[in-house]
């Protein structure tokens, strides 16, 4: 494996899982919480835990350069991030900074005892707070802030909400309990949206309606809102069910990080029995998986890793990769895409992971999160 300087992956049995969960090694032990929290095919070692919590820490409070969506009534509005948002105003934008802080609890979770750990839990700590919280619900209650990072910045809050919701520690029931207005907020606001949204979003960034949808869903399982899976559920119907035949060999877009065919796949294999989803892919991606020939969906090339723009390629092989093993999930025992879908997976892995090394903060301060999980199997639970 090409990246084993930067990231290690140890593949593990299932009866292997719970031998490391219960392993008294210090300082780099998966948990037991992280047992329940990881599917037993793979985990990541200390190390790389090590190396992507770093880079969220690097820049969770790192409020400049800054890119802001904002939009301004007056002089009035013209104020810095920390003040327009004084929970999530670091990692360059708001949604790298929620989904930041979300690497930090799910590797908190994995790795209770790392040597990142105090400073992660007092990183935490800093920014959810109820003044901070407080400030943010403000934010977005102004009557022009109804799209604000709707609905990719607004799904990793709930997905964020959700892992603190999942952890067994006393620290983060409290982070959990103080988020949960601004999860109330995100929650209905994506709920009224979805039930006006006529069309799905097909494109290959944070518009994107279906990889949104996915954590979304994972989130209403964790939350149990029965609601949110009813309005999934249906726009899953209304958008998705009978679409045949995705362009997969049109992607990628030249800035892509989400690939618009994988990620519907990924979010209908959750809505869909095993096989119910296993015909509708049928219909879906017929070629996805050739049998006794090389799949054309090869991983993308990357020309300038220190591009904001051209360095989404480098997410859309990490994202590629995880869609790849969900949709394998998806299918039923037996089927002969599963191993061919995995080793796909694989391809794009490798290519991927040793560029996440936050040499370019361009990428830096967001690929970690999609490392995390891609290695955590944070979609597969």
């Amino acid at each position: 494996m090409r990246g084993a300087s930067y990231l290690a992956v140890i593949l593990i049995s299932a009866s292997g899982a719970a031998a490391v969960a219960a392993s008294p090694h210090g300082g780099g032990a998966v948990s037991g919480d992280a047992a329940a929290a990881v599917d037993s095919a793979a985990a990541m070692d200390s190390a790389a835990a090590q190396r992507f919590a770093g880079l969220a820490l690097k820049c969770l409070h790192a409020e400049y350069p800054n890119h802001i969506s904002h939009t301004m009534d007056s002089d009035a509005d013209a104020l810095p991030p920390h003040v327009l948002n004084p929970g999530f105003y670091g990692c360059y934008d708001w949604h790298s900074d929620v989904h930041g802080h979300w690497l930090l609890v799910r590797l908190l979770r994995l790795f209770p005892d790392a040597p990142f750990a105090p400073t992660a839990r007092s990183e935490l700590a800093r920014s959810l707070t109820a003044q901070n919280i407080e400030g943010e619900i403000a934010y977005l209650k102004r009557a022009d802030r109804a799209s604000f990072e709707r609905p990719y910045g607004l799904a990793w809050l709930l997905k964020l909400s959700a892992e603190l919701r999942a952890w067994n520690d006393s620290q983060a029931s409290e982070w959990a309990g103080v988020l949960q207005p601004l999860e109330a907020e995100a929650a209905s606001r994506l709920k009224s949206w979805i039930a006006k949204l006529h069309y799905p979003i097909r494109i290959g960034e944070h518009d994107q309606t279906a990889f949104s949808f996915g954590l979304m869903w994972d989130w209403a399982g964790v939350a149990g809102d029965a609601q949110m899976r009813s309005v999934l559920t249906d726009a899953a119907h209304r958008f998705y069910h009978t679409d045949h035949n995705c362009p997969i060999d049109y992607e990628p877009s030249g800035e892509d990080f989400l690939s618009p065919c994988l990620a519907e796949a990924d979010f209908m294999r959750r809505v869909l029995s095993p096989p119910a989803f296993s015909g509708w892919l049928t219909g879906f991606l017929p070629g996805i998986a050739p049998k006794g020939s090389p799949s054309r969906l090869q991983p993308a090339v990357v020309t300038d890793r220190a591009d904001p723009k051209l360095a989404h390629i480098d997410g859309l092989n990490l994202s590629r990769a995880w869609m790849l093993e969900g949709i394998a999930h998806g299918l039923e025992r037996g089927d002969i895409r599963v191993e061919p879908l995995r080793a796909l997976a694989t391809r794009h892995r490798e290519a991927a992971l040793p560029a996440v090394t936050g040499e370019h903060y361009e990428g830096g301060h967001w690929l970690g999160t999609f490392a995390v999980y891609l290695t955590s199997q944070a979609g597969i639970e």
